[in-house]
């Protein structure tokens, strides 16, 4: 599903190594010495992905996708167990205190049991397709997330390389001046 949001976007090493290289090239061309200048446009383009990846879920989104996310945040709030305690505490007292003769649903509460298996087979499934779907998302913003990881590693050893090259360069320049 990534690759068909992001096409073009991948997290091959050989990729990412083109990219360095050409940034490479690029720093040459232009004389900056500064690589993470150079890649900072990839980075940002990394970045800019990843909010990509969350407004794709949010516009794609069908209806009932966007009904069970939504049951799934009010089911899974405490304004909803506090309501539903209140609902369960008046239901029984209604039918044992109250209403003691017409009471439409007498101890043991078997209405009540009814009412709540059926609200938890109905519950669980809707919220479990919500978490899948926000599965999806954080694989694929984890993927773009190791995208960035790679070239931050490519950064890191490229400028490793370029400060071995100028310490050589330096100890060059030391022994052609003299100095120890």
């Amino acid at each position: 599903m990534v690759k068909r949001i992001f096409k073009g976007l991948g997290t091959e090493k050989a990729k990412i190594e083109i990219d360095l290289r050409s940034a490479l090239r690029r720093r040459e061309r232009l004389g900056s010495p500064d690589i993470l200048t150079i890649l900072k446009s990839e980075i940002q383009r990394a970045e800019k992905n990843l909010q990509r990846v969350d407004e794709f879920y949010r516009k794609n989104l069908r209806f009932r996708d966007r009904l069970s996310d939504r049951i799934a945040e009010v089911g899974g709030s405490w304004v909803f167990i506090l309501s539903f305690l209140v609902f369960l505490f008046a239901w029984m007292i209604l039918n044992s205190l109250i209403l003691v003769e017409k009471a439409y649903d007498h101890y043991p509460y078997i209405l009540l049991n009814l009412i709540l298996s059926t609200l938890a087979a109905i519950q669980a499934p809707i919220i479990l397709m919500s978490q899948n779907r926000a599965s999806k998302r954080d694989q694929a913003r984890m993927e773009i997330d190791l995208e960035k990881d790679l070239r931050d590693l490519h950064v890191d050893e490229a400028s490793h390389r370029i400060l071995l090259e100028l310490r050589r360069d330096l100890e060059l320049v030391k022994k052609k001046i003299g100095v120890k």
